[in-house]
Parts: structure tokens; sequence; C-alpha cells
């Protein structure tokens, strides 16, 4: 018999963890990084092999919860973008800022 899993179950925010950002439930994986690799044109099968921390399911549970709290993801994603870009032009490459790798698209 399988066993059911409520979708509700797979998407969690703990004050602590990751600024309480949407988290994958059990893990520190945020929500805007799987968003953040499917906008770079990754597949879910394609983010599961780049974060062996999530299953199939965590990843297609993540991009619901994006595609349903879309501008507060994408706000989130804009502002961590800034900060980086703000960090990266005050530090020169090789001060260990670089993002980290990511296989290239």
């Amino acid at each position: 018999m399988a066993v059911e899993t409520e979708i509700g179950t797979l998407i969690s925010r703990t004050p602590g963890v990751q600024g309480g950002r949407p988290c994958v439930a059990g893990t520190r994986v945020r929500v805007q990084t799987i968003a953040t690799w499917s906008n770079m044109g990754y597949s879910p099968e394609e983010i599961v092999g780049i974060n062996t921390y999530v299953s199939l399911a965590q990843v297609h549970a993540a991009l619901a919860y994006y595609h349903a709290n879309k501008a507060e993801i994408d706000a989130v994603i804009q502002e961590d973008q800034r900060l980086y870009d703000e960090m990266a032009a005050k530090h020169p490459p090789g001060n260990g800022l670089e993002r980290n790798q990511i296989p290239p698209r």
C-alpha cells in the first residue's frame, strides 16, 4: 500500500532557519533556490541531480509554492541578487565571495 503524503507538509517556515524563509521541509533548501534553478532552465529532474537532499516530489512542491507566491519569492530573489552584487563590487574575485558552482546551462 502506497504511503500518502499531504502536500502541505513538504514546505515549511521555521524561525531561525534560513531567516524564516520557506524551505523544503526537513532541509535547509530554500524554495527560492529551487525557483532560481528552474528559472535558469533546469528541469525538476536536473534540480534533484544538483541537490541530492531533495526528492522530485519536494522539488515539485517547492515549484508549486513558488508559483502560488511568485511576487514574494521573486522579491526575495531580487534582494539577494542586489546584496550579492553590492558585495561583489566591494570585494574583488578570489576572496571567497564567488557563488556556489552550479553546472553551466
